[in-house]
């Protein structure tokens, strides 16, 4: 029986691409080696890199303006880096709360120099994106930083924030990098961990724009420098081989795809689908305001916790696993990145529907 994995992250990731690292996992480029042992200085691997970057400014339109990084630590490590680099002690940064990830960099850049929440929903369970017209941004802040997508609380910005000149609009965009178009010349800086939409875990994909890395404090660990990772290739030490040629597989495929537009025209589908069939239901209902609902996230909860651990037993006995709701909200979590086919989607709407005229 197939399996649909609908977890949030580690996600699933094509098909197509599981196949093609099997098929070269002990004998890559016909070396008889597998790309996991072979030299990361070697000609085999800087091809995967350089590929894999050329992908990302293919499919992002991405000029030489911007960097492509790769920075082992997670979107987590980013927190701290991202202080660190751009916000001077005596200085002010502005902040986004829009959820759980949002909240936790909130909590790192604090240890660093102020933070000024221009906006929150955590009053109402976060369950919207903060009103932007009725933001309070600082006069001077060294960047502005949002989280883009939700992934426990299941909103998404489906347009970004006005900055004022000279601020850099820096995005957590680690559960929808990927996902649609979006113009990179709006910001100083997106970044990610790659194990939703990208590949899997174990390496972060940072997009910076260079002038802004130039900035970045000098009297931090190398390590912990935008500067070393652009000077040095991201291999100032030997970077996440294999999440990075994983990476290179999955952009391979979007492109294969159609590019980002394709890949977004089918996201909507398979998420106003789901929408739909909640919204149109007594049994099912969504926690989230319509306008923030996120299309890679989709949280919704049953009338009763009894009926939800049922249906995601159920759900998994049937071929569709990782529904379970993140531990610190609940309910139900249907995530439905760039590899989870329509058919997937259509395999849960047809289990809800049946799991409804049951229990309903």
């Amino acid at each position: 029986m197939k399996v649909y994995n609908f977890s949030a992250g580690p996600a699933m990731l094509p098909e197509e691409v599981m196949l093609k690292a099997q098929e070269e996992f002990c004998n890559y480029g016909d070396t008889k080696c597998g790309i996991l042992e072979l030299s990361h200085r070697g000609p085999q691997f800087m091809d995967v890199l350089a590929t894999a970057k050329q992908n990302i400014r293919d499919l992002m339109n991405i000029n030489d303006d911007y960097e492509i990084c790769f920075v082992q630590g997670g979107a987590s490590m980013q927190f701290c880096m991202i202080p660190m680099n751009f916000l001077p002690a005596d200085g002010v940064a502005d902040y986004a709360d829009s959820g759980t990830w949002s909240s936790k960099a909130i909590q790192e850049a604090q240890r660093f120099a102020k933070i000024n929440v221009v906006g929150s929903s955590k009053e109402t369970n976060y369950d919207r994106i903060p009103v932007v017209r009725h933001w309070q941004p600082s006069e001077n802040a060294a960047y502005m930083h949002i989280t883009s997508n939700n992934t426990i609380a299941g909103t998404q910005f489906h347009t970004f924030p006005p900055v004022k000149e000279g601020v850099p609009m820096i995005a957590d965009m680690s559960s929808d990098f990927m996902s649609r178009v979006i113009d990179i010349n709006d910001f100083g800086m997106v970044y990610g961990g790659a194990q939703k939409n990208l590949g899997p875990s174990g390496v972060a994909l940072v997009i910076i724009r260079k002038d802004l890395a130039a900035r970045g404090n000098k009297n931090i660990p190398t390590m912990l420098r935008y500067s070393t990772y652009i000077d040095k290739d991201s291999m100032f030490n030997t970077p996440p081989t294999f999440a990075i040629y994983l990476l290179k597989l999955v952009t391979d495929w979007m492109k294969a795809q159609g590019g980002l537009a394709m890949i977004e025209e089918i996201n909507n589908t398979k998420s106003e689908a789901l929408y739909e069939l909640i919204d149109g239901s007594d049994f099912y209902r969504s926690p989230v305001e319509p306008g923030s609902r996120s299309k890679m996230n989709i949280v919704f909860r049953l009338p009763s916790e009894e009926l939800e651990g049922e249906f995601i037993k159920k759900a998994g006995m049937n071929g569709m696993s990782g529904l379970k709701g993140h531990r610190s909200v609940g309910g139900i979590r249907a995530s439905i990145y760039n590899a989870m086919p329509i058919a997937g989607v259509e395999k849960l709407i047809d289990f809800m529907i049946q799991f409804e005229k049951n229990k309903g």
